[in-house]
């Protein structure tokens, strides 16, 4: 009998694990592990998604309409160029497989998140991954690393999970080293927490050029990780593109509600950057205090090296014996590093005091 055997890039894939949640025994936990907003989601859009209970049997929107004209309002841009989608990954997906493929490869750097490899390696692309300089992203490496099958060059920035951030400059730099065949897709996931005023999350480029994608999401600082909403801004010839594959109702209606509500509620992303950057100053200044060493980050975490995986680790456990649950980095060739979510004041404090008294005691 013949073996049912899928395409062999598929077996090459380790399915993704995301932060956890439990620790079997531990009663309270403080989940800084997926970067989830500080603050849970906005009044407004909770409201707006449970209003949607009574409509459950409705399909939604198939082209999320009213969601992507607020989008557009919020942001600046035109809504007729704006793809919503579940979650931004999902969107990921959609470009990986449109313009990737057998014989094709997909350059990101070495650390950069983990779903560009994992969807590229499904799409059966090539994925190369290029060293990064300081844990951020070479511009000089990946153009270095393009040859004639490259077709796809995906960019966080700021970058999950390094926190890193490349300016304005060399994104276009990068751009502009790249030919017209690649597709450049920007991953802005963490754009609202960047406080440099002159911050271009990729829009610019999006409207300057026919091959640049942005995609953002409101799992982080709008809180909706668990209703998977996430949106993409691209040319319109990629827009036909991604309009021949995308599912006819891939965003469901309380999503969509939810997400509107979101953007409208008055002073949440000043009240969510404010406490993001003081948090992440006061937390990464109090684990300096202690001998760990911090990353510099743009976004709501942060990398604690700790210069050994075995201290890491260490580390790690001491945490979880309180009920504080971070996030492993070995799974992207950072073992000796913990990255840690900024939550309330009081988890950060928690944090904070846990990891003062690991390295005291000699961790």
């Amino acid at each position: 009998m013949n073996a049912l055997n899928p395409r062999p890039s598929i077996l090459s894939i380790e399915p993704y694990i995301g932060g956890e949640s439990k620790i079997p025994g531990v009663n309270r936990i403080v989940k800084l592990s997926s970067n989830e907003g500080a603050f849970g989601p906005p009044p407004a859009a909770m409201e707006a998604y449970a209003a949607l209970a009574k409509e459950l049997h409705r399909y939604p929107d198939g082209n999320a309409t009213a969601l992507r004209e607020a989008i557009g309002a919020r942001f600046g841009l035109d809504p007729a160029r704006i793809v919503c989608g579940n979650g931004s990954d999902e969107l990921l997906a959609y470009l990986i497989l449109a313009y990737g493929g057998e014989g094709t490869e997909l350059i990101m750097s070495a650390h950069g998140f983990t779903m560009y490899d994992l969807t590229g390696r499904y799409a059966g692309c090539q994925v190369i991954k290029v060293p990064e300089k300081n844990l951020t992203a070479d511009v000089d490496g990946i153009l270095a690393a393009v040859g004639p099958r490259t077709r796809i060059v995906c960019l966080a920035n700021p970058n999950n999970p390094t926190g890193t951030l490349l300016p304005n400059a060399e994104v276009r730099r990068l751009r502009a080293g790249l030919r017209g065949d690649i597709l450049l897709v920007l991953d802005a996931a963490y754009a609202e927490y960047v406080t440099e005023p002159d911050f271009d999350p990729g829009q610019a480029l999006v409207d300057a050029s026919g091959n640049t994608v942005m995609t953002r999401t409101f799992s982080k600082i709008f809180g909706l990780g668990g209703a998977r909403l996430g949106w993409a801004y691209m040319p319109k010839q990629v827009m036909d593109v991604v309009g021949r594959i995308r599912g006819p109702f891939n965003v469901n209606a309380p999503a969509q509600a939810a997400g509107i509500a979101a953007l409208a509620e008055k002073g949440w992303l000043e009240k969510s950057v404010a406490h993001n950057t003081e948090w992440r100053g006061k937390l990464s200044a109090a684990l300096e205090a202690a001998g760990i060493k911090v990353w510099p980050s743009h976004c709501n975490f942060f990398l604690a090296d700790f210069g050994a995986p075995e201290k890491a680790k260490a580390a790690d456990a001491y945490l979880r014996q309180r009920g504080l649950i971070v996030r492993a980095m070995g799974a992207y060739g950072l073992a000796q590093c913990l990255r840690i979510t900024v939550g309330t004041a009081e988890e950060c404090t928690l944090v904070a005091e846990a990891l003062t008294a690991f390295m005291r005691d000699g961790g």
